[in-house]
């Protein structure tokens, strides 16, 4: 292809000089004659150039018949070749399936050991990458891949240093989990910045630092302090052991490895319940606040009447400071009336002193009984929320529920936590104030009694 393309490219280039001479001649010919004789020769010229390339061109498809036999000789010793290797393929074939039958009969059992060594690294490596004790010996599980892939991927069988690395792990993890050691690494804390801490690790349980507990993320191979952590019930036990040394503690161990220690961050706290209860549970809760200080202001007065009033009965003089003494006062200023009289003034002066004692008392006994309606109107209008979100998503989800409920269960506890006390506390002040009255009732009947008597 290449060689016509050079012979065109040749036949135009002699046809342009031709062309060129032609028209040369043309211009020097001065006369008709001399023009047909310059035609005459440049004819034979050119009947000379064509035959020039013919020539050329028989020479050249010479050489191209020689280049495609050569061509047709390549392509048949290759597909000569071709079919010699499909055919020293399909041998190989067959061959790599008899040996291959011959090293599963040899293998026999071992092939199934193999296989379940496979399983015990691909176990293992997930359990070493959750374990708190990667915390302190990282990259164990990277040699654990690694071989599963191996023999998962090809026929490779484990060679003995695999199998006692395997078997090295397994048995440091048993040893580590029975110790409680202490080493430093990097922390991140709660607030998100990182700082070098002395860790405290309890077997293959729980980390320790600081006084708090830390968890071990497996994704990253960092060391967190919990965002949330446990009541104080169990973070003291982590302050022990934090600063424990060389001596036994009490320490609240999670035995689950996590499971237990999240759920008890998760569990609210005693704000956060009240915060379930919503504006309802703020109600009651302010109702009880107002309960409680008219009850303390209470008690202070009984209790501060009650002492002057005792006094009072050891006195012979009466005193305008306590209920008894104004009452007592009555015998003095009315000396002279008779028994009736002064029966009805004393009965005035008590009359006027029962309303100080029991001031308020009542504000208290009602709301020991409004508390609990009010929270039977909270449960109320949760189960409304609870329904409501029932009829819009269904049951699918109870987490979609749990609002309305948490909110339904919260009021009513907090209406009889209010409630409860504010009917024993209405009680013990009733009683302190009835014996006061009763104190006043006793010293006046006595007054009576005994004008009665000298006026016989």
């Amino acid at each position: 292809m290449n060689t016509f393309k050079k012979y065109i490219s040749t036949l135009l280039t002699v046809v342009a000089l031709t062309s060129t001479a032609f028209a040369a001649n043309a211009q020097e010919a001065a006369s008709l004659d001399q023009l047909l004789d310059q035609l005459a020769q440049g004819k034979v010229a050119q009947t000379q150039q064509n035959k020039q390339r013919e020539a050329d061109f028989i020479s050249r498809k010479s050489e191209q018949d020689q280049l495609l036999k050569q061509a047709i000789g390549q392509r048949d010793g290759q597909i000569k070749l071709s079919t010699e290797l499909e055919a020293k393929f399909q041998d190989n074939e067959i061959a790599i399936a008899n040996r291959q039958d011959a090293l599963n009969k040899r293998l026999g059992e071992l092939k199934e050991l193999f296989g379940v060594l496979q399983q015990v690294a691909g176990d293992t490596k997930s359990k070493f990458q959750n374990s708190v004790i990667s915390a302190q010996i990282p990259g164990r599980e990277t040699f654990l891949d690694e071989f599963a892939q191996s023999m998962g991927s090809s026929s490779k069988l484990a060679s003995i240093e695999e199998i006692e690395k395997i078997w090295f792990e397994l048995q440091r993890e048993m040893t580590e989990s029975a110790k409680v050691t202490r080493f430093d690494r990097e922390v991140v804390l709660a607030d998100g910045s990182k700082q070098n801490a002395t860790v405290t690790r309890i077997g293959n349980f729980n980390l320790v630092a600081n006084g708090k507990y830390l968890e071990f993320i497996s994704e990253t191979g960092s060391v967190a302090e919990l965002i949330r952590q446990p009541s104080s019930r169990y973070l003291g036990t982590a302050g022990d052991m934090t600063a424990a040394s060389n001596q036994q503690v009490a320490f609240a161990l999670d035995p689950t490895g996590g499971s237990i220690l999240s759920l008890l961050v998760q569990a609210p706290d005693t704000q956060e319940r009240v915060d379930q209860g919503g504006p309802v549970g703020y109600v009651i809760l302010a109702i009880g606040a107002i309960g409680l200080l008219i009850a303390l202001e209470r008690f202070v007065s009984l209790f501060l009447v009650g002492n002057k009033v005792n006094r009072q009965l050891k006195a012979s003089t009466p005193s305008d400071d306590n209920p008894l003494g104004r009452v007592l006062q009555a015998k003095d200023k009315y000396k002279d009336v008779d028994v009736e009289t002064l029966e009805l003034k004393l009965s005035e002066r008590i009359l006027r002193e029962v309303p100080k004692l029991t001031s308020r008392l009542t504000m208290i006994k009602i709301i020991s009984v409004v508390a609990p309606l009010i929270g039977l109107l909270g449960t109320v209008t949760g189960m409304i929320n609870t329904f409501q979100a029932i009829t819009l998503f269904g049951t699918g989800d109870p987490k979609l529920m749990a609002g309305g409920i948490s909110q339904a269960l919260v009021t009513t506890v907090l209406g009889l936590v209010v409630a409860i006390p504010m009917v024993f506390i209405s009680t013990i002040l009733t009683t302190r104030s009835r014996g006061i009255i009763n104190i006043l009732q006793q010293q006046s009947a006595g007054i009576v009694a005994e004008r009665a008597e000298q006026g016989a």
